[in-house]
């Protein structure tokens, strides 16, 4: 099995122990009221843009979401709150550097003994999520569960539909698709993009992924026989019709959305089997983007 494989099925038991500690680290993360920026790069970036969609529909107060090399340095923020697994991500330690003294930063990562212990103000350690895969998978995930929990919007329902998230077979013909696009709405707009992250890294697929509702302005004239269309939480009325319509795979998302997450992360490790690619060697990818001075 590889390692991408072991660290995807351990996710609920993840989940659990996150939820478990939200109240531990309250006093780091994001009071209710704060105008606060979420950053992160790559995977981390995606699980910042649920976590912004999550907090503010939650009315915890005005919440942003950027790439961490993009940070508007012209707002003002009461709080910026860094997602970053490795704690060695160049953009991130740049942006925390810079911030340091005018803005109160958290740290949400996975190694405490790396260069972000010390750029933040505040670090929150979830050390029991780290992967030595290259392809992350449950960090981002327990991550996103942790907020989740500190907004009081995570319940065991999740955890269970994790857990059937694993044990069910994926639907027939799905590995043989070409090509794949994931739907979201609101908070499952990050990921959905993350969903088509995960399928390019371990399995070189050809994947897009849109709002729901903008799927139909564009986008649809490329779907076909062979094409996957998954629904990350509720569809708008009439999509799943249209979809069929040209002849595309359409796959209801029936569980929480980040539980739909899960089961395309097997789906990315199934297609990379059935190309003979290995998920734990993405071609291109380190496990941290470290940039030379």
């Amino acid at each position: 099995m590889t390692h991408v494989e072991n660290e995807l099925n351990s996710q609920p038991e993840c989940w659990i122990r996150a939820a478990e500690q939200a109240d531990r680290h309250r006093s780091a993360l994001p009071e209710p009221g704060e105008r606060v920026a979420v950053v992160g790069c790559g995977t981390s970036y995606f699980m910042a843009q649920a976590v912004a969609a999550l907090r503010e529909g939650a009315g915890q107060g005005e919440t942003d979401a950027f790439a961490a090399s993009e940070f508007p340095h012209g707002r003002s923020y009461d709080r910026v709150l860094a997602l970053t697994r490795s704690g060695t991500t160049t953009e991130v330690l740049d942006l925390l550097g810079g911030l340091a003294g005018r803005t109160r930063t958290t740290a949400v990562t996975a190694d405490p003994d790396t260069p972000v212990r010390t750029a933040a103000d505040d670090l929150v350690v979830l050390d029991f999520a780290d992967e030595r895969s290259v392809v992350q998978t449950r960090f981002a995930t327990t991550a996103l569960t942790l907020l989740r929990a500190h907004l009081g919007l995570h319940s065991d329902a999740v955890v269970a539909d994790a857990r059937t998230a694993l044990a069910a077979p994926l639907p027939e013909g799905l590995v043989d698709c070409t090509q794949f696009t994931f739907l979201g709405r609101g908070w499952s707009v990050g990921l959905a993009q993350e969903a088509g992250l995960k399928m390019r890294e371990a399995s070189r697929s050809w994947t897009e992924a849109y709002p729901a509702m903008e799927y139909r302005h564009g986008p649809i004239s490329v779907t076909t026989a062979g094409t996957a269309t998954w629904m990350l939480g509720t569809a708008p009325d009439g999509l799943a019709e249209q979809v069929r319509a040209t002849g595309a795979l359409w796959i209801e998302g029936a569980l929480d959305p980040l539980a739909e997450l899960v089961r395309i992360q097997r789906l990315a490790v199934a297609v990379a089997a059935a190309r003979g690619l290995d998920p734990d060697q993405p071609r291109h990818l380190t496990r941290s983007v470290i940039l030379a001075p």
